[in-house]
């Protein structure tokens, strides 16, 4: 493969992140996931929920399948740009690879529980109903703690990278990637807690979490840019050199 299209290859791949968070605001927008519902609601309010917005949770997961595949890329890319800090595979690049490609499933087995107690609501007990969509929130919110090692592997980059005088991954970067990975932790305390801030629609397990999340997928894409072209400049011989005896 040719350089060019190395490049161009990454820089679509870094843009994905950016297609899959705009996608994933709009179909959770849609599908009327956007607060939270809360743990406290009734059998006959969850089943009134899932009947008035059935078109737009099953709108919502349709959406998903499409668009959570892009996530795919836009780990590997990243995977890419941690190698170069490494000088080549290794524990954080790789930790960020298999955890990056473990996280969609947090969204796809969630999603297609709560599409199935949305596609015929009619003949299932508000029990059932209940049950499915309890399943839903507990693995959507509780899951996202797959993120945290991805995260504390990208933002360790950029305190190691002593490879080159201008890390890769600035530092406020590897500051943002360490709280967002501190901030997913209370999401495993929501199978423990039905109210507070604990609970899938708190303010600990999901308020402040989400509100980092976003401005990590936001600076996510802006800095992997960044690191593509420094590469494209290192590939055509016009970057710093790395400083070798620093390692």
């Amino acid at each position: 493969m040719n350089n060019d299209l190395y490049i161009r290859l990454q820089r679509i791949s870094a843009w994905c992140g950016v297609v899959l968070f705009v996608g994933m605001l709009t179909a959770f927008s849609v599908g009327h996931l956007i607060p939270a519902m809360s743990p406290t609601e009734s059998p006959d309010d969850v089943v009134a929920f899932l009947k008035d917005h059935r078109t737009g949770i099953l709108t919502c997961v349709s959406l998903m399948v499409l668009l959570v595949p892009f996530e795919y890329p836009f780990v590997v890319v990243t995977s890419l740009q941690l190698r170069r800090v490494e000088g080549g595979w290794g524990l954080l690049s790789m930790i960020q690879l298999t955890t990056g490609v473990v996280a969609p499933l947090g969204f796809f087995f969630p999603l297609a529980i709560l599409a199935a107690a949305a596609w015929r609501p009619e003949i299932h007990s508000a029990d059932v109903l209940t049950a499915m969509s309890d399943t839903f929130w507990l693995m959507y919110v509780g899951n996202a703690c797959i993120f945290v090692l991805q995260v504390w592997s990208i933002g360790y980059a950029s305190f190691v990278d002593h490879r080159r005088a201008k890390p890769l991954f600035p530092r406020w970067y590897g500051w943002l990637s360490t709280v967002l990975g501190v901030l997913l932790v209370p999401g495993a305390f929501v199978f423990l807690n039905q109210t507070g801030p604990l609970a899938w629609n708190g303010i600990l397990a999901n308020g402040i979490p989400s509100i980092a999340y976003i401005a990590w997928k936001i600076s996510t894409p802006y800095v992997l840019l960044k690191a593509i072209k420094d590469e494209e400049k290192e590939l055509a011989g016009k970057a710093e050199p790395a400083l070798a005896a620093a390692v």
